[in-house]
């Protein structure tokens, strides 16, 4: 993929952008397994978690995927649980500043990591409710296979 790394506006464009009309169980399987499918085209060794609230409604690991990846998935899935925006757009805000997350956060590395790859759900009306998560490929891929994959999901729901 290699995408060129999205902008603070890019970035908050695409979260405005892929706010469901809803999102449910079973919008979770559909979504799952649509990253599951495009992460098997492209042979991506990753592992994929969706989180409504507190509870895990999906999650694949893919061929070349390791438990470090989970680790990975929970650090950035706590980046968008509390700032409710995605981890990439979070990292990239304190890049912004000249500084890192690591080192101007105050939260333990071991617990957040505000590399791309997680992406918050979004419902019309309600807010953020929960996060989509992708961990395996570089920290730019991780976001823009989240966000292709929301894209195509939103548009078969939206109708």
């Amino acid at each position: 993929m290699n995408p060129t790394a999205p902008t603070i506006s890019e970035l908050i464009a695409q979260e405005r952008r892929l706010t469901l009309p809803h999102f449910g169980y079973d919008d979770a399987y559909a979504l799952g397994g649509l990253l599951v499918s495009m992460a098997r085209r492209r042979h991506a060794p990753v592992a994929i978690d969706i989180r409504r609230g507190a509870q895990q409604l999906f999650h694949a690991a893919l061929p070349g995927s390791s438990a470090d990846n989970d680790a990975w998935i929970d650090r950035k899935r706590r980046v968008v649980e509390r700032y409710g925006e995605s981890s990439y757009l979070v990292g990239t805000r304190f890049r912004a500043k000249g500084t890192t997350f690591e080192d101007s956060s105050r939260l333990d590395p071991d617990l957040y990591a505000a590399h791309g790859g997680s992406f918050p759900i979004a419902v019309e009306g309600a807010g953020v409710i929960g996060s989509v998560t992708v961990s395996g490929l570089p920290q730019a891929d991780d976001h823009a296979l989240v966000v292709e994959a929301l894209e195509q999901f939103a548009t078969t729901i939206a109708g």
